[in-house]
């Protein structure tokens, strides 16, 4: 599935004015970042490849001493059928979103979206505000997982449990189905969070970052 086609125009409607409202009254820029996958993961296509490849040959044996008929004895086709079963495999894992995450352990896939999550915050220039207050809500949908970043500004007046109870409501309303108001209601938690927190709009405050979706693939 394409990362657009997650989000109609009504949802993006939607998460833009939901970004506008929450910055109305605050000093802070909200960065909503949403990508389809953060890694290749190219380890779970060759592990795609043993699988199918091993069972494959596993097959074979079984062939050969329980069901005779079906046995394989030349070589070169035993050679070949391993290999086309691999091929199959790879194939498949490259194609199959839930078969390549099982294939992958959680670590692996916390560190790809742990260093897509930077590399957006950098590329987005979350950090480019006169006071860094910036927030980048990050989601990351092959992984399931959520990153919330906040600039040193915010993050040193903000406890991380804050960003933890947001991170999980979001996580509850994608699983539901319900990813623009998942993301909704945490624009608009945060905006709540730095007004509590002091962080007033001042008289000349302007709007630093646009205030729009970003989607990558």
């Amino acid at each position: 599935m394409s990362i657009q086609s997650r989000f109609s125009q009504k949802d993006l409607d939607r998460i833009k004015a939901a970004v506008h409202t929450a910055e109305e009254k605050i000093s802070g820029e909200i960065v909503p970042v949403f990508v389809e996958k953060s890694g290749f993961y190219s380890i779970a296509i060759y592990r795609g490849f043993l699988l199918l490849a091993g069972l494959s040959f596993l097959a074979i044996i079984i062939f050969d001493r329980y069901i005779p008929s079906l046995a394989i004895y030349d070589p070169l086709l035993i050679f070949l059928s391993v290999t086309l079963a691999g091929l199959i495999g790879s194939l498949a894992t490259n194609y199959i979103d839930p078969l390549k995450r099982l294939l992958m352990n959680q670590k692996h896939l916390d560190q790809a979206t742990r260093k897509r999550a930077e590399n957006a915050f950098l590329q987005e220039e979350v950090f480019a505000t006169r006071h860094r207050t910036g927030i980048m809500i990050f989601v990351s949908f092959f992984e399931r997982e959520v990153i919330i970043m906040a600039d040193r500004g915010i993050s040193k007046v903000v406890e991380q449990k804050e960003w933890d109870k947001m991170v999980r409501g979001i996580t509850e309303n994608i699983r539901m189905g319900k990813v623009a108001e998942g993301i909704e209601a945490a624009i608009l938690r945060s905006g709540e969070i730095l007004l509590e927190k002091g962080f007033l709009k001042t008289v000349d405050d302007v709007n630093e970052l646009r205030d729009d979706l970003r989607m990558e693939s």
